[in-house]
């Protein structure tokens, strides 16, 4: 089974989309289950995880809704509060739901590069192995050794890392990044997504210009700790749905076919319990 493991779902009346602005003007419209199909269809995928892009819970019972509508949605990562004294109660009410599947708080947005673990909220996060629940990271590169220090507090923890930090590829820069990246991927309860890459490459959006980011995922994680994801809609600001399938497919050609049905299924099918 073929599965995107990162894509988004909005609407843009519900108002707290707080991120949406004049850099991705493109974008702001309405995307629902409808305008994903052919796309899903044309690469014959047949699962997505649904992530959350507001920073309210109200948004999360809205993918909620349309998960229960929609059979191509094969499980949605939320958010809620960490520092709200009834976090564990709403995350418990919330992994009630048959297709939650784990949280994502936005980390790439908060100045405090160490919010994450801070005790109180790690308190909150102790809970989600308990409730089958996984965490999705949405960091950059100065949040990695953070990741690796929640890793290793919490080990029973699944832990991925979306779009690979979100490396500085229009400006050619892997380190350290790679070595960072490397040492996360020691910690065996941390996986990352081929996903988000296109919109960090500026203008060079080829396959040659990843591949040495690509490469360095596949060295430190290996096929089985790797999933792909579109992060449609925003893979619209630089290319489409189908020009990134294209091209994730040819950085991942030489790779053997089990290699490749992890990367494109597999993974994301046992991390998110699809």
């Amino acid at each position: 089974m073929r599965i995107d493991a990162h894509q988004h779902y909005w609407k843009i009346a519900r108002g707290d989309y707080d991120w949406m602005g004049p850099p991705v003007a493109p974008i702001i419209r309405d995307y629902l289950p409808a305008d994903l199909q052919p796309h899903l269809k044309a690469a014959g995928i047949e699962k997505t995880v649904l992530v959350q892009a507001a920073a309210t819970v109200a948004e999360t019972e809205f993918m909620l809704e349309l998960a229960e509508r929609e059979a191509t949605i094969g499980g949605v990562v939320g958010w809620i509060d960490l520092d709200a004294p009834d976090a564990p109660a709403v995350l418990k009410r919330l992994a009630g739901h048959q297709k939650f599947r784990g949280i994502r708080p936005m980390l790439q947005d908060i100045d405090d590069t160490f919010f994450i673990l801070a005790e109180h909220r790690v308190a909150v996060l102790e809970a989600l192995p308990s409730l089958g629940l996984t965490f999705d990271a949405l960091v950059q590169p100065r949040h990695l050794p953070v990741v690796a220090a929640l890793a290793d507090r919490l080990p029973e923890l699944k832990i991925v890392v979306d779009h690979g930090a979100k490396p500085f590829i229009a400006m050619g820069v892997i380190e350290p990044w790679a070595s960072d990246m490397a040492a996360l991927a020691k910690h065996q309860n941390v996986f990352a997504k081929i996903s988000g890459l296109l919109t960090e490459a500026g203008a060079d959006r080829s396959a040659a210009a990843l591949k040495p980011y690509v490469d360095t995922l596949l060295s430190a994680f290996g096929p089985e700790r790797l999933m792909f994801g579109s992060d449609w809609p925003v893979v619209e600001l630089a290319a489409t749905y189908d020009d990134w399938w294209r091209i994730a497919n040819e950085l991942t050609a030489g790779l053997s076919e089990a290699g490749r049905k992890a990367i494109f299924g597999g993974t994301a099918a046992r991390f998110y319990r699809i």
